[in-house]
């Protein structure tokens, strides 16, 4: 196996990591997420009620941070595995393409994480 065989199968490699680290870490985030959401309906809380205990809660600013960047990532390297396997679109520049469509969805999910930390 040549350096270039190598160097792509360790980045196939880490990819597959990043992706197996994300689900682990978004199948809890999930759970955490939906029993908030249930406790928060069972408790009657408003809208307001909710965004009372977020603001200025650095835990969950954090909290939902994490769930934002673990999504952004795992979907973008969900999307360029697909792209691959389905179309053969695969190379530096999609790789850039999944990469961005990564961050400006976990950037979302983050200014929306500040929105209730704020």
């Amino acid at each position: 196996m040549n350096r270039s065989h190598r160097t792509r199968a360790r980045a196939q490699t880490h990819l597959w990591v990043v992706q197996r680290v994300t689900a682990m870490l978004l199948a809890l985030a999930v759970v955490v997420h939906l029993v908030m959401i249930v406790t928060a309906v069972r408790g009657g809380l408003s809208a307001a009620e909710i965004l009372s205990r977020t603001r200025g809660n650095e835990a969950w600013l954090a909290f939902y941070v994490t769930f934002a960047l673990a999504a952004g990532l795992h979907g973008a390297i969900g999307l360029r595995n697909i792209a691959s396997e389905a179309i053969g679109l695969r190379g530096r520049g999609a790789d850039l393409a999944w990469l961005t469509a990564g961050l400006l969805t976990a950037g979302f999910g983050i200014r929306a994480a500040i929105g209730l930390y704020a």
